[in-house]
């Protein structure tokens, strides 16, 4: 279905727009950033919200202005005195006066011959600025906004202030953004009337109107109605996608398994430790999913080390047990190798089949696994993204495990449902993800929490020291590592930058190398994998005492041995980071440390930060914190994995409304699964305008 007419003058070039020639044009591009080779539209003016107001209202009288106010004044221009020639650091002054005062309005390499047709002397002038002092005189330097006195309702007196890039003047985009505003009809209302009503919320267009065109401050205000509608609106077209999906991944009637129990049994007693609670429970959610006629599409998160691969390999056994196979997939051959030392023995205790495929393995493993795929001896495969490449073939495949979710966007979610093969999805992540990102990112999935750590997980100890006590740091690793201990040791940087004064892991390791001598190893990412594999399995084997690692040994990588870690340089890493890092020790039976080294100047937000990670383990705790301090982008590495970043709504003053989106999403379509008739029209507009019409194809037929 194509875009509803309607909408069509919005998607307009802004180009189109008197004054906005080809320069500013390709500027607004990259700013709002249009697909290559293409130019921002009129939309895109649109969702651009203002970060603030500035009231021009306030007219005080110069005798009763105040220093540092906007304010506005119906001056006389009495006298012109321009600088002496080539003296640029003399401003250009003009002195003018109201009924209660006199002011100067400065300009500093000002033009006569604008100044003096601009402000003729003998006339007088609404003029507006920001109200300064030099030498105890009042005046006005670089007014915003000069208008005759029978021109004062062109004047804006609400003003919105936009966030602008370099070489976009704040009036060029005001007057684009009002030109975009014309052209926006009535929309059809996707919101019920009720909701409305009870929130005291405008339509769209005029919620528009009200922000980009305030006649009061409130109306533009980002926790008034105006803002609040829009927000919903944006978190609305998000929702509508995920559900979309989950529709898409779910409506393929699902097989409905015969569960027997009995392997998942053999595994339980395989096991060296009792599942925790959450584990119990995700294995029950697990197996109601696969019993039922509908797809599976679940999230299992936990924190580091509560046991996500145990709960997946409940899962791939119960699988087992319908008949079909499983597959696992990492986003590392490292992860991979690690997952499949973990799920091996015990599936082979249970009389499961377990192989790995890497894209790395010698070509005639890789044929051997291939085959023992396709002729369905393989109850498990456990790999990379290689399992999906086009020669691998499986007899049944019934159950896909993904590991780290948050590297999977939606797409990539489509794209794995389109294999076509009725499996069913469980995704694993160990970023404790906050309830408002789950709904963001994975409203599509059903989630189950893993809370506890398994038994027998050591507490860490955290401590804060200055880069400054490193020999202290030197002696204690010393003593440790002739008791047996192994360390990691973390850098932000792989070599020397000259831009940042930070300590590099290759500078590092040759230091630490002069001290402990072939004991120490590095691994960072712009080593090959087979490289990285190697080091880390002489860690592994406990041939090195401490590894010189950068955040390449941030996910998954397990070695109960090591009970140290050393984060340097820790002020520049996040909190998810920071936490992920530390959650590679405490994993054996030796109490475990965890040393958070900084630099010597310590922002504001860094210290929040390391204090957060020495007060708590709780990676859910964290992870709100995170959001706080950092902001959803970030959190998941969303920048980079082109996850929906939100233009209109703020996490902080919004996040009330995403609830209610996901439940209203959900509640649409229960009663309207096509979205047809005006209540579809409408939530389909609603898509078109917030970029989701990738979505539109996802909807089914009546």
């Amino acid at each position: 279905m194509s875009r509803p007419e309607i909408l069509n003058p919005l998607f307009a070039s802004v180009s189109t727009v008197k004054g906005i020639g080809p320069q500013i044009n390709k500027l607004m591009a990259a700013f709002f950033g249009a697909p290559e080779n293409h130019d921002a539209v009129l939309l895109d003016l649109l969702m651009h919200m203002p970060a603030g107001v500035i009231d021009r209202r306030h007219q005080p009288g110069v005798a009763n202005a105040q220093v540092g106010a906007i304010s506005t004044f119906l001056l006389h221009v009495d006298r012109h005195f321009p600088p002496p020639r080539n003296n640029h650091r003399i401003p250009y002054r003009i002195e003018a006066h109201d009924e209660t005062g006199d002011i100067t309005i400065s300009y500093f390499a000002g033009r006569s011959s604008w100044l003096e047709k601009t402000l003729p002397i003998g006339e007088k002038r609404y003029v507006s600025g920001l109200v300064t002092s030099y030498q105890n005189n009042l005046q006005l330097s670089h007014p915003d906004f000069i208008v005759k006195e029978d021109q004062f309702d062109d004047l804006p007196l609400v003003e919105p202030v936009y966030p602008l890039t370099s070489g976009l003047s704040s009036k060029k985009l005001q007057s684009a953004t009002l030109a975009a505003l014309d052209e926006l009809a009535p929309i059809p209302e996707w919101i019920p009337t009720n909701r409305l009503d009870i929130n005291g919320w405008p339509s769209f267009s005029e919620a528009m109107q009200m922000t980009h065109a305030p006649k009061t401050p409130p109306e533009a205000q980002i926790e008034g109605p105006a803002r609040a509608r829009l927000a919903y609106d944006e978190y609305f077209a998000g929702q509508l996608v995920l559900q979309l999906l989950r529709a898409t991944m779910t409506q393929e009637s699902g097989v409905q398994r015969q569960l027997t129990d009995q392997i998942t049994d053999k595994v339980r007693k395989a096991l060296p430790f009792t599942l925790t609670d959450g584990q119990k429970q995700a294995v029950i959610e697990i197996q109601d999913d696969l019993k039922a006629n509908k797809k599976m599409a679940r999230l299992v998160q936990g924190d580091v080390g509560s046991g996500k691969t145990v709960v997946a390999l409940m899962g791939m056994a119960a699988m087992a047990e319908a008949g079909h196979q499983s597959a696992l997939m990492a986003p590392t051959e490292i992860l991979a190798t690690q997952h499949f030392a973990t799920i091996s023995p015990l599936a082979e205790a249970s009389g499961l089949s377990a192989i790995l495929l890497t894209g790395k393995m010698p070509a005639a493993e890789k044929r051997k696994a291939i085959a023992l795929i396709e002729s369905g001896e393989a109850d498990i495969v456990v790999g990379t993204h290689a399992l999906f490449q086009s020669s691998v073939v499986f007899k049944s495949l019934g159950l896909t495990v993904v590991d780290e979710q948050h590297r999977f966007g939606v797409h990539q979610r489509l794209a794995l449902s389109e294999k076509g093969r009725k499996t069913e999805l469980l995704v694993m992540t160990a970023t404790p993800i906050p309830r408002t990102l789950v709904l963001t990112h994975f409203g599509d999935m059903d989630v189950s929490l893993l809370k506890e750590k398994p038994a027998g997980r050591q507490p860490i100890d955290t401590a804060i020291l200055p880069a400054g006590d490193y020999d202290r740091v030197i002696a204690r690793l010393k003593t440790r590592v002739q008791e047996g201990a192994q360390a990691f040791w973390v850098c932000p940087l792989v070599e020397e930058s000259e831009h940042l004064d930070v300590i590099s892991a290759e500078d590092r390791f040759k230091a630490l190398t002069s001290v402990f001598g072939n004991k120490v190893g590095m691994v960072h990412g712009r080593m090959k994998a087979d490289e990285k594999q190697a080091v880390m399995e002489r860690f592994s084997r406990n041939e090195l005492s401490v590894l010189v690692a950068t955040t390449v040994i941030e996910v998954g990588v397990d070695v109960p041995n090591a009970s140290i870690m050393i984060i340097e340089h820790a002020e520049r890493f996040g909190l998810s980071q920071l936490h992920q890092l530390r959650g590679r020790v405490g994993r054996g039976e030796k109490r475990s440390a965890c040393l958070l080294l900084h630099g010597d100047k310590l922002g504001e937000m860094a210290e929040a930060r390391l204090k957060t990670i020495k007060a708590t383990e709780d990676g859910f705790e964290i992870a709100e914190r995170d959001l706080e301090l950092r902001g959803q982008g970030d959190l998941l590495g969303t920048r980079q994995s082109g996850m929906p970043g939100y233009r209109i709504a703020i996490p902080d003053f919004h996040k009330d409304l995403l609830e209610v989106a996901h439940e209203d999403a959900i509640s649409l379509l229960e009663r309207n699964p096509g979205l047809q008739g005006v209540d579809g029209d409408a939530a389909r507009a609603c898509l078109y305008l917030f970029r989701k019409d990738l979505a539109i194809p996802l909807i089914r037929a009546g």
